[in-house]
């Protein structure tokens, strides 16, 4: 997040898109109530009637996939009209020119055959939020699991650097990451392409620090990503796999492909706290401890670090992470010799400038937010005052493209997927815990009363979904969240997959694969 998520309270416009966020992220919907309180209007844009579009102002439903589309649309408006802010993008950024020339052609009219979106209601959202005094945009999975997700993420960026709504108080680019840690596991640099803080791998000063600190020779070559790692382990030129809380069985598209995959490789590793399905494939499983059982720090969605304290010893023969993959390190022949967490968070300090103030003994109460670069900062609430990290703001040229996968007339109807307030991701830990599977024990299938009917089907029937990839058996429920011709499924249960059905095609640049949006047919079940 660009900004903190006690700042929402105080914007008087929230732009929420691509984000249920009572289900999945109910404490920052709390935020969003008490600015809507104050007299903030809230924008949704959602295919699905969300519970937070029940308190909208405005509630769009754009077609699956067409999140450019609109973006565009609404600036188009915003320039046409003179609602930019022309002193921010004139001293603040660059690449304007060819921006603005691409989003002459999404004029409200055309943008409107494309989204579905009233074009009055393009302008109205153009002009409530370019006219805000602070404007927020909250996005989440709904933006980013698309093929073109980093699109998305740039088209509201564009908006943002357009009206000059960031770098302020309550104002911003505000994405909500999809589990605790997330973002913490990213400025760690679990990614192929980085380590800690974003420092490229392929950068010969920056490989030449780590070299030094670590007494180790490091490749500069940049690694894979999941569709990367699958497609290898198929094809034979990944032999091992280490998952650590983890369940690509679940939580990746074309689960059929994920297992085939898995069950290729030489060697699977799974480190985990549960026996999931992906776990029950390993040849070695490793039982980690939850959060409850070790010492360590969570940062979070809005860039907070925050201590973790153990309050039980861990259960049975699990350990921490870190006691793990250091014992793990030293058996491999690269001796690690930690004592403790706090150990580990001085040489993260010494060799991440965002965290280099970041200690322990500086993290009672309620943490810091990077980047902290020294013992003396109070760390950051909001980023881009003044200037952007990389000095101008970059606008981008997006045309919209279309999803990778389209409706015809075999597969004739639009598949969502996302979560529920009881569950959580694959339901790991939630399905294990009594109370909330009581809430929700089995999954469901929202349809529109209008293909119900067509199709004879009643709420609690069992309907069958089929893909390109597979199909499963699930209960329907007739709903008119979901719009005629559009289903929508929670990802979170074994037994009706959803992930069964979606598509792996991904975004060429994330590798995020376009969890939102594929084509299927619905059968009443046999």
């Amino acid at each position: 997040m660009t900004n903190s998520i006690a700042e929402l309270e105080n914007a008087d416009c929230i732009l929420v898109i691509g984000s249920n966020t009572t289900s999945s992220h109910p404490l920052v919907a709390t935020r969003i109530f008490r600015a809507k309180e104050k007299g903030a209007r809230l924008v949704i844009a959602d295919p699905r009637k969300i519970q937070l579009a029940l308190k909208a102002d405005l509630h769009v439903r754009q077609n699956l996939g067409t999140d450019v589309a609109l973006l565009n649309g609404i600036m188009q408006v915003i320039l046409a009209n003179g609602w930019h802010n022309q002193a921010f993008v004139d001293e603040r950024t660059e690449g304007f020119d060819a921006f603005r020339k691409v989003t002459e052609d999404y004029p409200p009219e055309r943008v409107a055959e494309i989204t579905g979106v009233k074009a009055d209601d393009i302008r109205t959202m153009a002009e409530w939020y370019a006219k805000a005094q602070a404007a927020s945009i909250v996005y989440c999975m709904g933006i980013t699991q698309h093929t073109t997700g980093v699109d998305n993420v740039k088209a509201l960026a564009n908006l943002a650097m357009l009206t000059g709504q960031i770098g302020r108080e309550a104002t911003g680019v505000n994405p909500l990451r999809g589990q605790n840690n997330v973002q913490g596991a990213c400025d760690m640099g679990a990614l192929p392409n980085v380590y800690t803080g974003y420092q490229a791998v392929n950068i010969p000063d920056i490989q030449n620090k780590f070299q030094a600190a670590w007494n180790a020779k490091l490749s500069d070559k940049i690694g894979l990503t999941i569709p990367g790692i699958l497609s290898g382990l198929v094809e034979g030129s990944v032999k091992a796999l280490y998952v650590v809380g983890e369940n690509p069985m679940m939580s990746d598209p074309d689960v059929n492909h994920v297992e085939k995959a898995l069950r290729s490789a030489e060697f699977l590793v799974v480190q985990d706290i549960f026996l999931t399905p992906t776990a029950e494939l390993a040849h070695v499983v490793l039982p980690g401890a939850s959060f409850a059982e070790k010492d360590g720090t969570f940062s979070n969605t809005e860039r907070r670090v925050q201590r973790v304290r153990k309050a039980i010893e861990p259960v049975g023969d699990a350990r921490a992470d870190w006691e793990i993959m250091q014992e793990v390190s030293t058996r491999f022949g690269y001796p690690m010799n930690f004592r403790s967490p706090a150990e580990i968070m001085d040489e993260i300090a010494r060799l991440t400038p965002s965290y280099g103030g970041i200690t322990y003994d500086r993290l009672d109460g309620e943490g810091l937010c990077w980047p902290c670069p020294n013992k003396d900062h109070p760390g950051t609430k909001f980023l881009h005052s003044g200037r952007f990290t990389r000095g101008l703001g970059l606008f981008h040229a997006i045309e919209y493209k279309p999803p990778a996968e389209t409706i015809d007339e075999e597969y004739p109807l639009w598949l969502t997927t996302g979560r529920v307030h009881v569950h959580y991701h694959t339901g790991t830990m939630t399905r294990n815990s009594p109370s909330l599977h009581a809430e929700m024990p089995e999954g469901y299938l929202e349809v529109n009363p209008e293909d119900a009917r067509r199709l004879g089907v009643r709420r609690g029937d069992e309907v069958r979904v089929v893909s390109r990839r597979g199909h499963i058996v699930v209960k329907a429920m007739p709903t008119d969240r979901v719009e005629p011709g559009v289903l929508f499924m929670p990802f979170h249960f074994v037994e009706s997959c959803a992930n069964i059905l979606t598509n792996p095609a991904h975004d060429p640049i994330a590798k995020i694969p376009e969890y939102k949006v594929c084509a299927v047919r619905l059968e009443k079940a046999a």
